[in-house]
């Protein structure tokens, strides 16, 4: 197993070498797209220019002239007129030019603080030039008070104010501004550790939790602040681990991005914690993976890693977000059933989150287990929802989760989209007329669907469709081990015996199911009428779904 180093180290020379090859645009950049990824880029290539153990086959010279020229660029286009209402602040995107694109909030809220740790541990390597310019933008980021806001939703964006009070106050020896984070991050810890995070699973929100108070740790000197760092780290790195399969984040995320789904690629902070599977090709969330590390303790890194073969039932209650409960204590209840080979669940209410991008419930598989995609849903698309995106579902779905076993039902009004649409992950597929049986890395899946269905076999994934206004979809998985148990040879007598054992579908839109374990499920999802959920005869008990 190769250690946090040497994996950041692997990071580093991969991107620097991407960043090497990368033409230099017209007007001085490689990304016209988002102006971070300057900075990510550049910063890696810079890192393996001056850094002679970190593996570089390319000139070092013309390497760290081309970073630092990036850097040029990218600092020069900060808006520095403290009279603006975007002080201090850079485009997203550089389009028509860098110098015409119009400041958006969001680059400095991370960038900022990484360009203070970029700046700091370069310091002596970086051209008299560079460092000057360096200190000039952080000094208008400083100045322009952006991270001065209290606290009132607890997600991504005040723990990114909250680590930059720190940091920059450090940097400008302001006093109260570090008081200001330190009191900020406490307040932060008390809250997500007594009522949950808001943002559960969102990928694209956690990972910039993790970088901002990762940063935040590696540059503050004080030992209170540092020691209080830790704590919110060992806590961000259990919610990680609790969710964790080989590289997968299982169960229902509040926010998903397509880097997230249908496929994990989001995971360069995870290979640097865990390192159980190989580096990605396609590295679409660059950010500082290859910078910023914090080992997870040793509890945190076995729950993550080994498995017992006996499931896990994770069972969550999670605070809603601000302005979508009625009441502080409105909660969401979160389910998922984690083994080594697989994980599903999801939520069990539906709520409109951010961009409508909740994704509701999931199968999950390890990263190594699979060719292509590692997740398999279905999901009713909102009418919002652009081509070929499988992302943005729709509220008319009611579902059940039980151990190995998901029940969806979709009850699809007159003025919406006719159909379900499913992704599903390669492997050996058996086709029935109401269902598919597949082996997918080291489980079997049985996948009924109400109505006919379409499946379409592409270069990473399966796509299914299937029309009609009722429909419902019923998963049951079963590993390896468990199979053999039950005497299953292979795929194909799966689904032989699979095929009889079909969902019953009756009216009102309600589906009962056997199963594997004799259990009889039931899901009735008619809106109209009121919602069954019933496992063996017994209502769903949400009495032991707990904040951790």
């Amino acid at each position: 197993m190769t250690t946090i180093q040497q994996r950041q180290d692997e990071i580093i020379a991969k991107i620097a070498h991407a960043a090497y090859k990368q033409p230099v645009l017209s007007n001085g950049f490689l990304f016209e797209g988002d102006v971070r990824d300057n900075f990510y880029y550049a910063s890696y290539l810079f890192a393996a220019a001056v850094d002679h153990s970190i593996t570089f086959e390319g000139d070092r010279k013309e390497a760290k002239d081309k970073a630092e020229g990036v850097f040029l660029h990218l600092l020069e286009i900060q808006d520095q007129d403290p009279a603006s209402s975007t002080y201090g602040h850079w485009p997203l995107n550089l389009r028509p030019t860098p110098q015409e694109a119009s400041k958006n909030t969001l680059p400095v809220e991370l960038m900022g603080s990484l360009m203070v740790y970029f700046a700091q541990r370069y310091q002596e390597q970086l051209s008299e030039a560079l460092r000057e310019a360096f200190d000039k933008a952080l000094r208008h980021i400083y100045d322009s008070n952006f991270y001065r806001k209290p606290l009132t939703s607890y997600g991504h964006h005040e723990a990114k104010y909250t680590a930059a009070k720190l940091i920059f106050g450090q940097r400008y020896e302001d006093a109260a501004l570090v008081q200001d984070g330190y009191e900020s991050l406490q307040l932060t810890l008390k809250r997500v550790t007594a009522n949950g995070m808001t943002e559960y699973g969102g990928l694209p929100w956690f990972w910039h939790w993790v970088q901002a108070f990762t940063c935040a740790s590696q540059v503050i000197q004080d030992t209170a602040i540092r020691s209080e760092l830790a704590r919110m780290l060992d806590y961000l790195w259990r919610e990680r681990a609790t969710f964790y399969l080989g590289g997968a984040w299982a169960g229902p995320h509040a926010r998903i991005w397509p880097h997230d789904m249908p496929k994990d690629t989001n995971v360069l902070h995870d290979y640097v914690q865990y390192g159980d599977f190989k580096l990605p090709a396609h590295m679409p969330r660059t950010e500082y993976a290859g910078f910023l590390a914090y080992e997870a303790p040793a509890q945190t890194i076995q729950t993550a890693l080994h498995r017992s073969s006996v499931p896990v039932e994770i069972k969550r209650q999670i605070p809603k977000q601000i302005g979508q409960g009625q009441h502080e204590n409105d909660h969401l209840h979160s389910y998922v059933y984690l083994t080594k080979s697989f994980a599903m669940g999801g939520m069990w209410e539906r709520i409109r989150e951010f961009d409508n991008e909740q994704h509701r419930w999931d199968i999950a598989f390890p990263l190594d287990h699979v060719q292509g995609v590692n997740h398999a849903y279905f999901f009713h698309p909102d009418l919002e929802q652009p081509e070929g995106d499988l992302r943005h579902q729709s509220e008319y779905t009611e579902v059940l989760f039980h151990k190995q076993v998901i029940m969806a039902t979709y009850s699809i009004p007159e003025d919406q989209p006719t159909y379900i649409k499913g992704c599903l992950p390669l492997g050996e597929w058996v086709e029935s007329p109401n269902g598919l049986f597949g082996r997918v890395g080291n489980a079997l899946m049985a996948v009924y669907i109400q109505q006919p269905y379409h499946r379409e076999v592409l270069e990473d994934r399966c796509f299914v469709t299937s029309r009609g206004r009722t429909n419902a979809v019923v998963v049951e998985c079963v590993d390896q081990a468990n199979a053999e148990s039950l005497g299953i040879r292979d795929v194909h007598h799966f689904a032989e015996m699979m095929k009889v054992k079909q969902p019953t579908y009756g009216e009102n839109n309600t589906i009962t199911y056997t199963s594997l374990s004799n259990q009889t499920l039931l899901l009735s999802g008619d809106p109209t009428k009121e919602i069954s959920k019933r496992i063996d005869g017994e209502v769903i008990d949400f009495t032991s779904y707990t904040i951790a």
